[in-house]
């Protein structure tokens, strides 16, 4: 390896950065990618081309199958193979319709290559997703769909909610033979209103209410058949690839229960399908318990399933059921082709990326007039664990809407108020499942019972068994206590978490985390004397918890995309203990069950939004989004007090009785979206525009100072005159119109500027909502938008560069408040550098360590010669020696340039691997030269005897503040790195500093 003599700064060790030997490079690993192409798909793409006409539709009603659609795809397909191609690779499948991409099997070489194409807009893997089920009576009763006065009655009836409409279900398959999905059976003669009929071949057609032709497919295999689709199950298809790429390698084993088919193998894909759009099933009983009508929130709409979702475990029997990304992209395309008005997506995302396929190909989907729900994730109450961030989707929160209220009572007279289905008591001992387990079982599995943890010499036929939640399934826990001969369970959260209705072997209550102690500290004070009874219902003098209330579940905001600046969720509805079809080979045969999860609230919205758009078909998503958002309502806090919490419910709990007359409409477009992809690096041919410019019914800003101003567009359903009103603690309002009037169809535009004021808490989130209260020909109306803002005590840039072994540099900052800030300086910490020269297609490796108490690690990468392009990427080492080798990816930079860079703030790792890999030779040629230069600021870098003049700032709100910089005794041809920080504000500007060579 060559050049590995670190040329170093004053205060750098000589050896501490060190060659490692060398390994696999891992910018790219070898493996299945997704390819995205910079050039628009065919949902989007609005012509100059090739000559090709425009395929994007104006009227929001696209035709997949039109001429220019046909030819442009090809055009892409062909572009496609050519790429593919000029690396060596084999595509799998291909995508043109919602997203324009292919996924395929690449080197790490391969996949290198292609990232850096001008065409290619991201080289991302092909990676499984997971369902986001957790693992009621009817939620249409408590969302008022019913009754003389409910949304469906006052709205054309149930049997008539999303008649003509098609909501597409991305998820595990469908169950034909539930009752939930009883359509009429399907021939080659048109039949029903739309004239739905089928071929030999298993193309479906129907009609549709917005004018436009479903022709999807009815997709046979395992356990399925042509006659399983009707005009309910309009269409069926599945995408095995992957998964049987995986079974056949014998990575995986498909479990018992899945099917080669449409078919659903898990249960998922059916209770999600009848949420949205089941129909009408009376006298539904499970175990015992009689919940009446079971019923989705479009009744009457048709269902297209896209099975992309797999059951199976690894050959060790741990879980390995998910769903793969080039099977998502396929179903998207395919879906918006088919011509589905409504997509439901219950799958999860992931929180911290700006960009994912999915979220490019759902952008296409609604470009193509598709409605598109998702689940916000299951990651809560943790904050920022929101998934799916993108505007042009609705991202939906799970909240309560019913309890299934068990009691329990322990010996001493302790009454406890908790979640059961069941309806029958017990009473017994109660013991601990860490007194009764097997011998040879971990503590952890007998803790939690895990399937055979428990030995059933130890326990006696009336126990009740304490058994803590955690690893496995909740369900499978009280299977092991009745294997075991148990009476009856009580199951522990052991932090904030759901309580769920499951249905269980033995009698069950499930108790939160406050109740955790009592249970455990009466186990030890009773000793073998313990008892306690499981009584149905609240048999105590506690409230029963409010409804609806936010699950602890759900993923909340604030959304780490888009620098924050786009709230999510969206809005909520419920998705704790929802009863609907599933699967029941994989459900204890059971034709109904209770799930909790966001998966089960995102098809509540998406089978709304078909409702919506069976009376109203030329709405746009957006008009629909903006609906259901615009007039939802506050849940509550578990008090019963109203919940304002906009990064747990969004909008509020959607209110169907509503949303059909909003009075006014709030809607993004298309071009907005694109131009947010490209504010993300991802060039899309659209003009960069900022995440606050996107029309959204909500409003967030990450980093108010001065102030913070948002346009909003709105258009009036409705003639009416409007007043506007806001409510944010700590802030002012100013809006260009608090009184306006509108005619029905007429554009306003409304700006809204937010000014922090006395009240203000800085570094915080402050929340609320701007009401545009309208008195209008539809009655009285209310237009709620939520808004976070987060007041910062000073403006400060993020970096200033300066020169000189002695120097001085001036800061401008503006302030945001009238206070005395102190500044301090971490830093300046010498460059360790190291120097060498890396060929084409070869790379070097180096192994640094981390000093302790370390606040940031920066990698600089610098090819001398400014033609060349080298790539940098760096892995968390678990010793200081990098001896064990390297583990997870912490940061990489692989742009068309000569020169790279990674910061790693808050370093948890004791050493980092770094490799550099050459990727093309410049004007001078290979080998590339470089050098490597490693920044570690840490309480002992401290260079250059930093000081400020003034060292404290006084600030003023909205004015602006200069302070300088000065530092001397730099060695000569280094360079340095540092922060200034100002004061607790939690606000830094980085300082570096270049000194010269000695003449």
């Amino acid at each position: 390896m060559a050049g590995t003599s670190p040329a170093t700064a004053s205060n750098a060790s000589k050896d501490k950065i060190t060659p490692i030997e060398k390994v696999k490079p891992a910018s790219f690993e070898d493996g299945d990618y997704i390819v995205l192409l910079k050039q628009p798909a065919a949902a989007s793409y609005t012509g100059g081309t090739n000559g090709l006409a425009a395929t994007r539709s104006a009227s929001g009603e696209f035709n997949a199958r039109s001429t220019a659609a046909t030819q442009y795809r090809g055009y892409l397909r062909t572009q496609h193979r050519s790429l593919a191609r000029s690396v060596g690779a084999k595509i799998a499948s291909q995508y043109t319709i919602a997203s324009n991409g292919f996924s395929a099997t690449l080197t790490g070489t391969q996949a290198s290559q292609l990232s850096k194409d001008s065409s290619v807009m991201a080289v991302v893997p092909n990676d499984k997703r997971e369902l986001l089920d957790y693992d009621s009576d009817n939620t249409a009763k408590f969302l008022d769909m019913v009754g003389r006065k409910g949304a469906w009655n006052q709205n054309g009836g149930k049997s008539d909610a999303g008649d003509g409409v098609v909501v597409g279900v991305i998820d595990t398959g469908i169950w034909p033979e539930s009752e939930s999905f009883q359509g009429a059976a399907l021939t080659a003669a048109a039949s029903g209103s739309w004239g739905a009929h089928i071929d030999p071949l298993g193309n479906t057609t129907m009609r549709k209410a917005d004018g436009g032709t479903f022709n999807g497919r009815c997709e046979t295999g395992e356990d399925f058949e042509l006659s399983d689709c009707s005009t309910k199950i309009i269409g069926a298809r599945y995408y095995p690839d992957t998964f049987q790429a995986y079974v056949d390698a014998g990575y995986i084993v498909p479990n018992e229960a899945e099917f080669s088919s449409p078919r659903d193998g898990g249960g998922h894909g059916s209770h999600t399908a009848s949420t949205a759009a089941g129909d009408s099933v009376k006298g539904v009983s499970v175990e015992g318990v009689d919940f009446g009508e079971v019923v989705g929130m479009a009744p009457a709409a048709s269902i297209a399933a896209y099975k992309v979702c797999w059951e199976a475990t690894t050959p060790g029997g741990a879980d390995a059921s998910g769903c793969y990304g080039d099977a998502l992209l396929s179903a998207i395309d395919d879906a918006v082709r088919d011509g589905v008005d409504v997509i439901n997506y219950s799958i999860g995302g992931a929180p911290t990326d700006t960009l994912d396929p999915v979220e490019v190909a759902f952008a296409g989907a609604a470009d193509a007039g598709v409605f598109v729900a998702a689940s916000a994730g299951n990651s809560g109450p943790t904050a920022s664990s929101v998934d799916h961030h993108s505007p042009w989707l609705t991202t939906v929160a799970a909240s309560t809407y019913r309890n299934f209220d068990g009691t329990v009572v322990l010996g001493d007279g302790t009454e406890l108020l908790g979640v059961s289905s069941s309806t029958t008591g017990v009473s017994g001992s109660l013991v601990a499942s860490t007194d009764v387990g097997l011998d040879g079982q971990s503590e952890q599995a007998v803790a939690e019972c895990w399937d055979g943890s428990l030995d059933p010499e130890k326990v006696a036929a009336d126990d009740i068994v304490v058994c803590d939640r955690g690893t496995v399934a909740r369900v499978e826990k009280s299977a092991t206590v009745l294997a075991a001969g148990g009476a009856g369970m009580l199951l522990m959260n052991t932090s904030a978490n759901s309580l769920d209705a499951d249905f269980h072997s033995v009698p069950t209550v499930h108790l939160q985390d406050t109740d955790y102690n009592a249970v455990y500290d009466y186990l030890a004070d009773a000793g073998d004397g313990a008892t306690a009874e499981i009584i149905p219902g609240n048999q105590t003098d506690l409230e029963s918890p409010a409804v609806p209330v936010i699950s602890g579940f759900s993923s909340r905001g604030p959304a780490l995309a888009n620098n924050m600046d786009i709230l999510k969720p969206d809005i909520a509805a419920p998705g704790s203990n929802v009863l609907a079809a599933v699967a029941p080979p994989s459900n204890s045969d059971r034709d109904y069950d209770l799930y909790s999860g966001t998966s089960m609230s995102s098809p509540h919205i998406a089978g709304l939004g078909a409702f919506i758009m069976g009376e109203h078909p030329n709405w746009s998503p957006m008009a629909v989004k903006s609906a259901m958002m615009t007039t939802a309502q506050n849940t509550k806090n578990d008090d019963g007090s109203a919940n304002r919490d906009v990064f747990a419910q969004g909008s509020g709990e959607v209110t169907p009785t509503s949303m059909f007359s909003p009075g006014l409409f709030v809607t993004s477009t298309p071009r907005q979206w694109y131009g947010l992809l490209t504010a993300n690096g991802y060039d899309t041919g659209v003009r960069a525009i900022d995440a606050k410019r996107v029309n959204l019914p909500s409003m967030a800003d990450s980093t108010v100072l001065q102030s913070t101003t948002f346009v909003r567009w709105i258009s009036a359903q409705t003639a009416g005159t409007w007043k506007v009103k806001s409510a944010i603690k700590g802030f002012d309002v100013d809006v260009n119109r608090s009184v306006f009037k509108t005619k029905r169809g007429q554009k306003r535009k409304l700006v809204l500027t937010f000014t922090p004021n006395a009240d203000a808490t800085y570094g915080e989130w402050a929340q609320g909502y701007v009401n545009v209260v309208g008195r209008t020909k539809l009655g009285r109306k209310v237009v709620r938008m939520p808004v976070a803002l987060k007041p910062l005590e000073v403006d400060a840039p993020a970096s200033v560069e300066g020169t000189g072994t002695d120097g001085s540099v001036d800061v401008t900052v503006t302030g945001g408040v009238n206070d005395e800030i102190p500044l301090t300086m971490e830093g300046l910490a010498g460059a360790d550098t190291v120097s060498g020269a890396v060929a084409p297609n070869d790379y070097d490796g180096y192994c640094v360590p981390v000093a302790e108490g370390s606040s940031l690690i920066r990698f600089d990468l610098d090819a001398l010669d400014d033609t060349a392009d080298l790539d940098l990427s760096v892995y968390a080492a678990p010793e200081a020696d990098c001896s064990t080798g390297y583990g997870s990816l912490v940061g990489s930079s692989a742009t068309a340039s000569a020169d790279e860079s990674v910061t790693v703030e808050a370093p948890d790792s004791p050493a980092y691997v770094v490799f550099i890999d050459g990727y093309s030779a410049g004007d001078l040629g290979s080998p590339m030269d470089y050098d490597l230069n490693v920044y570690d600021v840490n309480p002992a870098s401290s260079e250059g005897a930093v000081t400020f003049t003034p060292s404290t700032l006084s600030l003023s709100p909205r004015e602006e503040t200069t302070f300088t910089t000065e530092w001397s005794g730099l060695d000569a041809d280094s360079q340095y790195l540092g922060f200034i920080r100002y004061g607790d504000t939690g606000v830094s500007t980085m300082l570096t500093v270049t000194t010269p060579a000695v003449p």
